[in-house]
């Protein structure tokens, strides 16, 4: 009896073992390259050499670069330095080179490409495993290879690739030394021994998921894809950890990984909290990874996660540019980076390849002059030069923030020949790189800056300025309200200036509305910046035949429990001109506070207005003139000050403005006009209507406290008058008022008329 069970057992195993044996040889062996190549598309592209112009031209571009780097040698120095020094930018290049000769690899079949990008990584084998944390010890989650995490993860992101492309090129003797010793290690020292830079809702651990995820996806390991995912599960960590900063705070079982990234920091608009030169940043690994899960695990659906946003989110920040390609400088941000940078040229072939193949992303990818060496770069480049491209049109738009879209927005107007450009911010605070700055503008006219947003404190990659990292003034003065065009009440910053209390709030969009044919307005609120203060700022643009250029008018409303100083400064660039007030001028430059930021301004000039009267200011910049004009009573005041005091090391650019000074007041409303006109010739030394078509601001009394009205009153004595409800924003409201003792009817938030 026993025999014959153990006989049908021992059938049982054999049969199961047959089974198993059978599944794993009729498997599909894995084949290389299968992350942003594939097989297929290698073959495609082979056939189509010679005859697609952008796409050769870039293939050439880079067999020329990656040869020099050949030609020079193998350079893996042992890593110690900062931002922009040599074995920073040593590795930085090598991981910029490795993936560029994975691609030369598998597209021209010449082996010198793959035995150099084997050397290369042999050298890191080498020289991975006793490789200390890196010297430097200036970030909250430090590197070996680089100062901070985010660039080992950025170098793991690129040189995935390569190995991908390699990968059957080398024996399974050479896959393992380097699977062993770089690789793997490499990976869980990016999530395991830094969960503090892995598991956060940020930029930073997008870079580290993507480049955990792409290695696992290269060598097929799931416990790394899953790491890469759905976050590292940590344990025996029951303490919260932050950033030197102070700029984050990491929770225990907190949602992390590349889909927690995904949807918290996008709102369904795709606009990105961190703001458009962070999310440009950001796109790289978004995009890279989800085309490497998209050919390897199409089951995901990655492209349709949250509605399409990763697509969605390319054509958002496009529209974060001005007329010049540059981002907006929201929160912290340089200036002068574009979409013409190789994040957004790689985001615009991948978002054309698996987007419905849009005609309109085809006439950035000609402006950008460069393709990937993939697929995507191969359809955009076929697109071309089938003339499949329109224009991508740039109109006013609005975006909403927040994972759900209910954190406040961007607006966004623009005239209607896209010269004048007003971007108004009244989102969430931005998480770690946010400021605070709710209601701030900027304002451009050509793409350049009439009134000017600072941008970040910090020279990228400029080793002498702090090792290219940010710098102290980024928290004293770039970070802080008075460095922005919005209103500070008694030199204090929102929020005090304080993370944890700015990331609890958001301001409210009050109307969006860009119907009127000549009257764009954005109008936003908010009541947590300062306790017991509501602020409210309606900026429009008005397109009208009486004026040479659009206007753009801005009300900013105050009402507090108690009298308060309220400044708002405008920052601008460019040579006075002329004023019609008086001022004071000092012998003696001093600062014009103490804290929050007005530690950084000097006081040139000042006037105390005597009476109510339009003060204004002209002056000349890019040959054009500009004047602000300004309602304003007595007692206001009108500050000349400039950046750069208390600023030995000269950190801080030496950027001018104008702060309109309200003092001891409770409730007020500051009515500004920012006017363009005119033209100066340097060659010809003629200068065309140089001085401003406004006579006068009024402010004009109504018979309800719901409702604020103004009057522009022209040289040639065209009335424009302005009424805003403060308090019903809905379209289909009907309104009837006095003003002026006159009755006025309407329907909608605002009124205007012109006589």
């Amino acid at each position: 009896m026993k025999t014959g069970l153990h006989t049908l057992l021992k059938h049982k195993i054999y049969l199961l073992l047959l089974w198993v044996l059978q599944i794993y040889f009729s498997s599909p062996a894995q084949e290389h390259p299968n992350l942003i190549l594939t097989k297929t598309g290698v073959k495609n592209i082979r056939k189509q050499l010679g005859s697609i112009p952008m796409f050769d031209n870039t293939l050439v571009k880079v067999k020329a670069e990656v040869d020099k780097e050949i030609q020079s040698g193998i350079h893996v120095p042992i890593p110690k330095d900062m931002a922009g020094g040599y074995t920073h930018d040593r590795h930085k290049k090598n991981w910029i080179i490795l993936q560029k000769a994975g691609l030369l690899y598998q597209l021209l079949e010449d082996e010198k490409y793959a035995m150099y990008t084997h050397n290369v990584l042999k050298e890191y084998a080498k020289m991975y495993p006793s490789l200390p944390l890196h010297p430097k010890k200036r970030s909250y989650a430090r590197g070996k290879i680089f100062w901070q995490c985010l660039n080992d993860a950025n170098w793991l992101v690129y040189v995935s690739q390569a190995y991908d492309c390699i990968y059957d090129y080398l024996d399974k003797d050479q896959r393992n030394y380097l699977e062993k010793n770089l690789f793997v290690p490499y990976a869980n020292f990016l999530s395991k021994e830094n969960p503090q830079f892995f598991n956060r809702i940020h930029n930073h651990s997008t870079w580290g998921n993507v480049a955990v995820g792409m290695i696992g996806l290269v060598m097929n390991n799931q416990e790394l894809i899953n790491r890469a995912l759905y976050g590292m599960k940590i344990e025996n960590f029951d303490h919260e950890l932050k950033d030197n900063d102070g700029g984050f705070i990491l929770k225990k079982d907190e949602k992390a990984g590349f889909f927690a990234n995904l949807d918290s920091p996008f709102s369904p608009d795709g606009y990105y909290t961190e703001g458009p030169y962070y999310q440009r940043y950001a796109m790289y690994p978004f995009m890279i990874f989800a085309q490497a899960l998209q050919n390897k695990k199409p089951e995901l659906k990655i492209f349709e996660y949250k509605d399409g946003v990763l697509i969605n989110s390319v054509n958002t920040l496009l529209n974060l540019t001005n007329i010049n390609g540059d981002f907006f400088p929201i929160n912290d941000a340089q200036k002068g980076m574009s979409y013409y940078s190789k994040e957004l040229v790689s985001a615009v072939n991948i978002a054309y390849y698996y987007g419905n193949n849009s005609p309109s992303l085809l006439d950035i990818a000609q402006k950008q002059n460069s393709v990937r060496l993939d697929q995507t770069g191969l359809s955009v480049s076929q697109g071309i030069k089938e003339n499949k491209r329109i224009p991508f049109s740039k109109n006013s738009i609005e975006f909403t923030d927040g994972s759900n879209g209910n954190e406040g927005g961007i607006g966004i107007l623009r005239s209607k020949d896209k010269q004048h450009e007003l971007v108004m911010k009244y989102s969430a605070h931005g998480l770690s790189h946010g400021h605070y700055d709710k209601l701030s503008f900027s304002y451009y006219h050509k793409g350049n800056e009439v009134m000017q947003d600072y941008g970040l404190a910090r020279f990228v990659n400029i080793e002498q300025k702090n090792g290219g990292g940010y710098l102290k003034e980024n928290k004293t003065w770039a970070k802080q309200t008075i460095a922005h065009n919005t209103i500070i009440q008694d030199e204090n910053s929102h929020f005090n200036g304080e993370y944890e209390k700015g990331s609890l709030h958001h301001s409210e969009k009050y109307i969006f509305d860009t119907s009127h044919p000549k009257l764009q307005i954005v109008s936003a609120k908010e009541s947590n910046a300062y306790q017991n203060t509501r602020l409210h700022r309606t900026m429009l643009l008005l397109e009208d035949l009486g004026f040479q250029k659009p206007l753009l008018i801005d009300i900013m409303q105050f009402v507090s429990n108690g009298a308060h100083q309220f400044d708002l400064p405008y920052y601008y660039h460019g040579q006075i001109i002329d004023t019609n007030f008086d001022f004071e001028t000092f012998d003696t430059l001093s600062p014009l506070g103490l804290k929050s930021g007005y530690q950084h301004l000097w006081l040139e000039n000042k006037t105390v207005i005597d009476d109510t009267k339009t003060a204004q200011i002209t002056w000349l910049h890019n040959d054009a003139f500009y004047t602000l004009s300004t309602f304003t009573k007595a007692k206001n005041e009108i500050l000349f000050t400039r950046i750069g005091a208390n600023d030995p090391r000269h950190n801080l650019r030496r950027d001018p403005s104008f702060i309109i000074r309200k003092p001891q007041s409770k409730n007020d409303t500051f009515i500004t006009v920012i006017e363009t006109h005119g033209t100066y010739n340097p060659v010809t030394e003629i200068a065309k209507n140089s001085s401003s078509s406004i006579k006068e601001i009024k402010e004009v009394k109504t018979d309800n406290e719901n409702y604020l009205g103004w009057k522009i009153i022209t040289k040639d004595d065209n009335e424009h008058t302005f009424v805003l409800c403060v308090t019903n924003n809905q379209k289909e409201t009907q309104h009837s008022i006095y003003l002026n003792n006159s009755p006025i009817q309407w329907i909608g938030p605002y009124y205007y008329s012109k006589n």
